[in-house]
């Protein structure tokens, strides 16, 4: 994991998304120094650059630590990106009263359209 590590802080610093999101992965699970501050970071990092699995993560750790509204936010933007992660964990919300028929109606078109974006 050194090398990788490596590399990864190398290109996070050019602002690579998924180098951002290959640290807090090591953060996360340990695999260097297991740090949660620097793990939530580099999500942010990597969601602010466009990286749907970050942002669905940081959805996640949203609901579990601040709040659930911001959790669906992100949720709704990792649906937009593309994240069939993200349309799942809103369809159960929408499912439980916890997102409104529009936000959800909103969030599986802009997830279609990411989808189709990624077929042409």
């Amino acid at each position: 994991y050194d090398t990788a590590f490596e590399y990864w802080t190398k290109a996070a610093e050019l602002g690579d998304a998924v180098a951002h999101f290959g640290l807090s992965l090591l953060y996360e699970k340990g695999d260097v120094e297991k740090d949660k501050k620097e793990e939530v970071y580099h999500l942010e990092k990597a969601a602010i650059a466009g990286h749907h699995l970050a942002r669905f993560k940081l959805g996640l750790y949203e609901r579990k630590n601040e709040g659930f509204e911001r959790a669906v936010k992100h949720w709704i933007i990792a649906a937009n990106l593309g994240s069939d992660e993200a349309i799942g964990v809103l369809k159960q919300c929408y499912k439980w009263g916890k997102v409104t028929k529009e936000d959800f109606a909103t969030a599986l078109r802009g997830h279609q359209a990411a989808v189709d974006a990624t077929k042409s």
